[in-house]
This record gives C-alpha cells, sequence and structure tokens, in this order.
C-alpha cells in the first residue's frame, strides 16, 4: 500500500487510548502521529495542599497496574524532602514488592497481550486452544505476582502497608518462607516460556536511540541508582531536569521528552542495555537462549527482554528473602520529625511563605524510570509537585520508531501494515492513561 490512509483508532491490547494516524503517497509518508487523546488527570494537583503522609495513597492511583512503583516513588520523594533514610529491612521490603509488581505487569503483558502477536493470533483465547499447557503456566506465573503483591501490599494494587520510614505491617517468616517456596516452584514454569519465545519469529527492526534507566553498582537496578544512559554518563536523580527534557506537542495531551538525542527509550530493554552485568544467573540464561544481547535496538524485543527481567525478580526475591530471613523482622520506629532534605528549592513551582523543602525520587517501574517530585513547606504540606511516567518518555520515541517502519514495509497490505505498526506499539507496554502533566495557564 504505497498511496492511501491508515487511522487506528484505538491501539487494541494496551492500557488506554492512543491512535496511529499515517498518510502514504507514492511510498512516503506524507503525515504520521501517535496521537494520546486521554484527558488529563492532574495528579499533580491533587496533591498540592495535602499532607506528605497522604502523597503515596494518593498518588498510586495515577496507575492500577504500576500502584506499587507510584508509591515506592513518591515514598522517596518525600523522604528525601524530609531527610528520612529508611532502615535496611524497609529497604529490602520495598525491592521485594517491586519484584512483585515487576512479575504481575511483565507477565500480564508478555503472555497475554504480546505474545497473541507473535503466535499470529488478535487475543489471547485462541491460545486457550492451541496452547493449552503453556497459557495455564502463564495464568499461574501471573496470579503468583498478583498474590506476592497482596501478601506484602496489603492489596494486590494499591498498597496500603508502605509508609513513609516504614510499613503498618510486615509479613511473617513463616509468609516469606512460603513465598520463596512459591518462586522456586515457578521457575520451571517461566523456563518453559522461554522455551517458546526462542522459537518466535520477532520482526527484525532496528532503529539506534539512546536507552535511558537507573543503575547501580551492585545490583540490577529497580529500586534507585543514578540515571544512565547507554550513550554514556550519569545524572543523579535530584537533578533529573539537567537529562529529561520535556515538551509539548499539539496532538497528545501526554508530554514527549528527549536527552541526549532527539528521542529516548526506557523500560525493560533500556534497563537490560544499560544494565546486562548486574543480571541474575537464571536472567543472563534466559537471554542468552532467547538471543537477545546488548546493546540490542529491536524495539520488539523490550517483550523479551521483560521475560528476561522476570528471571531476574524471582532469583533476586529469593535473595532477599534469604537476607530478610537472616536479619530477622521487627517492628521499628516510623516517626518522622520534618527537618532539611535535599535542600530549597529551585523547582519551578509556586512558593508558599516559610521555609520550603525539595525531594525527588525515582523508582524503575515495569516500563520505565519514574520520578516523583515534591514540594514541602515547614509544616508538610504539600507545595508543589512534578511527575513524569515512562511511557510519556517513550511516546516520542514510539513515533520516531513508527516513521522508521513504516517505509520498510510499504510493499505490504493495508492490513499487514496496520498490525505492524500495532504491534511495534504493543512491544512497548504502554500504560497511556497514566499521563498526569497539568497546565499552567498564565493570563497576561
Amino acid at each position: 500500500m504505497k498511496d492511501g490512509k491508515i487511522n487506528v483508532h484505538y491501539v487494541t491490547r494496551v492500557e488506554g487510548h492512543g491512535n496511529i494516524v499515517v498518510d502514504l503517497k507514492d511510498g512516503a509518508i506524507k503525515e504520521l502521529r501517535w496521537e494520546i487523546p486521554e484527558a488529563p488527570r492532574f495528579f499533580e494537583a491533587m496533591v498540592r495542599g495535602q499532607s506528605y503522609a497522604d502523597a503515596p495513597h494518593i498518588t498510586s492511583r495515577i496507575c492500577g497496574i504500576c500502584s506499587i512503583g507510584h508509591t515506592i516513588a513518591s515514598l522517596q520523594g518525600i523522604e528525601a524532602a524530609l531527610g528520612v533514610q529508611p532502615s535496611e529491612q524497609t529497604v529490602l521490603l520495598r525491592k521485594l514488592i517491586l519484584h512483585a509488581e515487576t512479575v504481575q505487569s511483565h507477565t500480564l503483558h508478555v503472555f497475554y497481550l504480546a505474545a497473541p502477536d507473535f503466535l499470529g493470533v488478535n487475543s489471547v483465547i485462541p491460545l486457550a486452544t492451541t496452547h493449552k499447557e503453556p497459557l495455564l503456566k502463564a495464568i499461574g506465573l501471573h496470579r503468583l505476582g498478583n498474590e506476592w503483591s497482596n501478601l506484602l501490599g496489603g492489596r494486590t494494587t494499591h498498597p496500603i502497608n508502605m509508609v513513609v520510614n516504614g510499613w503498618t505491617r510486615l509479613p511473617t517468616q513463616d509468609e516469606l518462607r512460603a513465598l520463596r517456596q512459591r518462586l522456586t516452584e515457578a521457575i520451571p514454569d517461566l523456563e518453559a516460556w522461554v522455551g517458546i519465545f526462542k522459537t518466535l519469529d520477532i520482526p527484525d527492526f532496528e532503529r539506534e536511540t539512546e536507552y535511558l534507566a537507573l543503575q547501580r553498582d551492585d545490583e540490577y537496578a529497580f529500586y534507585n541508582g543514578d540515571i544512565a544512559s547507554t550513550d554514556g554518563g550519569t545524572t543523579p536523580v535530584p537533578q533529573y531536569r539537567e537529562k529529561i527534557k520535556e515538551f509539548v506537542v499539539p496532538y497528545s495531551t501526554a508530554k514527549h521528552a528527549k536527552a541526549a538525542r532527539e528521542s529516548f527509550m526506557v523500560g525493560a530493554l533500556a534497563r537490560f542495555n544499560n544494565n546486562y552485568e548486574q543480571l541474575s544467573p537464571l536472567a543472563r540464561w534466559a537471554a542468552e537462549e532467547m538471543g537477545l544481547k546488548p546493546m540490542c535496538y529491536n524495539p520488539f524485543m523490550n517483550n523479551v527482554a521483560q521475560l528476561v527481567e522476570t528471571a531476574h525478580c524471582f532469583e533476586d526475591s529469593v535473595r532477599i528473602i534469604n537476607d530478610l530471613l537472616a536479619i530477622g523482622l521487627k517492628e521499628e520506629d516510623r516517626s518522622v520529625e520534618i527537618r532539611g532534605g535535599t535542600g530549597p528549592s529551585t523547582a519551578p513551582f509556586d512558593s508558599a511563605q516559610g521555609e520550603l523543602r525539595t525531594g525527588v525520587g525515582a523508582t524503575e517501574a515495569p516500563r520505565g524510570i519514574l520520578i516523583h517530585e515534591y514540594i514541602l513547606d515547614d509544616n508538610g504540606t504539600i507545595t508543589g509537585a512534578n511527575l513524569i511516567i515512562p511511557t510519556n518518555m517513550n511516546h516520542n520515541n514510539i513515533e520516531r520508531d513508527l516513521k522508521a517502519l513504516t517505509p520498510t514495509i510499504v510493499d505490504k497490505s493495508q492490513e499487514e501494515i496496520t498490525l505492524a505498526l500495532e504491534m511495534l506499539v504493543r512491544a512497548y507496554d504502554p500504560c497511556i492513561s497514566c499521563s498526569t502533566h497539568l497546565l499552567n495557564v498564565e493570563f497576561v
């Protein structure tokens, strides 16, 4: 189809609403847009005037898939503003529940939403006939992620047990031992899916881009770290504005972003490309089996990277549980004194009277770096917030990938082109309705 238009309203098997608009003339692109028509949700405005203690519970509602990641990023930002250093036990438990969410999210996307594309069907339903046993294994792995989240967070989504400087309920040692056993017993089911993915025909498409992810020397970074780029260099999280530049396009209610280049990617593939050396042995085996090696510039391999990360989360969680059992869980003092954090705010928010403190938290949600910044007054009331969502960072890269892929497939039929473009969007596992930014209108 070298002449004609493609209008996908909306891309299916993704969270939220996104449109693909393409106009071709003689095989050349006259117009191509990745449109986000979702209504802005104003969470940054919602937290203004609220107590610091309420921010994690409010912002977890940004997303029903990444609510744990939002809770943790919010806790980190608030604790940075307050000058609070959570205990080793608190951090280990947060890392464990963040792994739970990663497993919960990755298994949902890889098995139910992405696998049908690679297996040539339009939904997961036909796989109940053609791949019954693997699908049952997938359901079991996803259920484990849900129940794991519920055990630690008090709910499957929107956790209630995580609070500033601690936990309101700790898992028992018996519960941790039982979870460790379930994780160990589930690994063969995960290995079976690795065997399936190694046989799949992943589209052979590459576009070199920049990949951003948190990075640490001592572990595969999910919980915290510096912002690393595959183009080189790292940026401390409090200076994230120096690296990540947001901008507005007229056909999207979600902002776009760029860094060193015209666009960048975050998520599983970005983490893999930046942090391969820190992967667990099981995850490295999975990557080798499925042919994933750094540097990889094929966005379709993001789904393979998600499966690799699932293997890492299982194996690393066993290590974390062993560490928790070794130190012994105990109730801790969760009291907080409002004192100096990372210094006076220089962020472009409205100022309030009195001393202001700013804090920035960043964690790796399943779809990539998630940043929460807060400004608190001397009473601990939030006077400003800035939240940057992983999918928002990816929108610009998605559009540029679509523009690069389309000319290579113009000889195909309209249906085949449409499917390829939809598959590319789905490979990013976008969580579209999490666009949260408000618009400041200045009347002159």
